[in-house]
This record gives C-alpha cells, structure tokens and sequence, in this order.
C-alpha cells in the first residue's frame, strides 16, 4: 500500500482535536462536552475501554481539559509536571479560540464542588503547540499549557515526574504501564465518562506496532497491546501513560485504530523520552536524574 493511503488511515484514526478535519471522517478521541455532534469537528480518538475506577488521589497528576474551539468545546486529557505546567497532545490544542479550562484535583469532573478540584482557565497565549507538530502524519504530537499562577500542591495535585535525561532510553517494550481519564468506556458510549478511569496494560514493541499503521509509527512513539479491548479511547487523548515500574511519564496519548476503541488494535502515544529537550527548553521542567 502507498504511503498516502496509509496516512489517510492514520488520520482516520487520530484521536485528538482539529476543527480542520471533518467529523465523519474522523474516528475521534477527544469527546466534546455538552454540544452537539455538529460541532464536534476535531479530535483524535482516545479512551479508557474495559478499565477500572480510579480511586480518589489515586492519579493526582491527572488533568482534564476543557478546550475551546471554533464551534463548541473538545474534551482531553493531560498531566501536571510541576507547579506551572500541564504536558498534552498537539492535536488537543492547536484549533483553540479564547483558551482552555485545566481540571485538577478532579476525580469526577462533573462535580464543581469536589472536594480538592480546581479549574484554571488558560488563555490560549499560554499554550505552546510543538514547532514541528503535523497534523497530517500526527507527528510531534505534543504541547504544553502553562497556568497563569503555581499551583499548590496538596493530596489531590501532584506533579508525575519525567524520565531522566541520558543519552540511551528504554523502550519499555514487554513493560506494563498505566494510562487514565475521563474517555468513553466503550465504544457504543455516546459521551466522555464522570468518573476517572484507568487501565494496566503491556507495552510493545515499535516493530509489532508498525504493520497495524502501514508504517506510520515512529521512533517518537510508543505502543500499547488493547487485547480484549482495555484501551484509551474518545477524551482520553493528551491523557498519560505512566510506567508501573518507575512511576515516570512516558507516554500521552495519541492516535488509534479508526474501526473502534475495542478492536483489539494497538494505542499509539507520544514518547515523552524523545521531547525531553523541548519540554526543559518551554517550561525549565527536568529530571537530573539526582
């Protein structure tokens, strides 16, 4: 197959927010709250399918996000890094009009008087898409937000901490980790869930993730298995995927197959070891290693 027809299927099956693309031919993973499917125009596809509720401060680097764009509203996912930043994907972000609302401390974001939730509405000034994000091959696929004041820490918020910079990264490959948020727990929901969820699952390896894609899986990737269906899905895109063994940020969610969240086909997320650089160059966050 040409490499056209399989960047045509890769857009299918993005899952994130891009009022550009047109909603039917687009299986979204970003699920718009409270407007109609007419204006849902713009989201890769991502959610939690077959998981579990998370519980209370289980994820306290959890955020949600409530993004403004031309038409209505968009729903992702992403993760606090330190007292001023919250790290995502591009394709949440790069259609966004006035800004977008942060949730933190949320564990059922519907719930405005959740003990510990707080909502930050961010301009969209304060928004840095990556330089080299495109949206045709959902390559670069990252941004991050920046709070208008620190935010303070207690046992609802924390920050998850990077990967060490070096000059070798694992891959992770046969490793278990855990990916969460407020996506469509199946692929007949019609909205984002209230109540934030989780889901264990291996990691693979680029080489076995490639096929399903038609190639269109790069080195600045990393792959989850979703056998029997445990996945991300719709509003869990710019969402995190954490390491179960070192407890680090690996992962935000990207992109996935266009037939379904519980299809049994990988879940692509951006590898945060590969922006390393660029997250220390726009927001000064680092992990030493020390």
């Amino acid at each position: 197959m040409k490499f056209a027809c399989a960047t045509a299927l890769l857009l299918a099956a993005v899952i994130g927010a891009q009022a550009s693309v047109d909603w039917q031919s687009v299986k979204s993973m970003d699920i718009e709250v409270d407007v109609p499917i007419s204006h849902r125009a713009s989201a890769p596809s991502g959610r939690i399918t077959r998981g579990e509720t998370a519980g209370r401060n289980q994820f306290p680097y959890q955020a949600g996000l409530l993004l403004y764009v031309a038409g209505g509203a968009a729903w992702c996912g992403g993760s606090l890094i330190s007292d001023r930043y919250v790290l995502t994907a591009a394709h949440c972000t790069d259609s966004l009009t006035t800004g977008v609302d942060v949730y933190l401390g949320a564990w059922d974001r519907t719930d405005g008087r959740e003990n510990g939730q707080q909502i930050i509405f961010v301009e969209t000034k304060n928004v840095f898409v990556h330089d080299d994000w495109d949206s045709a091959l959902t390559r670069n696929d990252i941004s991050l937000i920046k709070l208008p004041v620190p935010i303070e820490f207690n046992e609802h918020i924390q920050p998850i901490k990077l990967p060490a910079k070096s000059n070798t990264y694992n891959t992770y490959a046969g490793q278990q980790a855990i990916a969460s948020g407020w996506g469509r727990i199946s692929d007949s929901a019609t909205s984002a869930t209230d109540i934030l969820q989780y889901i264990s699952v291996p990691i693979m390896n680029n080489s076995g993730c490639k096929p399903w894609f038609f190639g269109a899986v790069y080195e600045t990737n990393i792959c989850i298995k979703t056998t029997g269906g445990t996945s991300v899905c719709n509003g869990d895109s710019g969402g995190p995927l954490v390491s179960a063994e070192t407890g680090e940020l690996i992962g935000a969610t990207s992109f996935g197959s266009p037939l379904g969240c519980e299809v049994g086909w990988p879940g692509v997320f951006t590898r945060v070891t590969s922006y390393l650089d660029w997250i220390e160059e726009i927001s000064g966050v680092t992990n030493s290693g020390f």
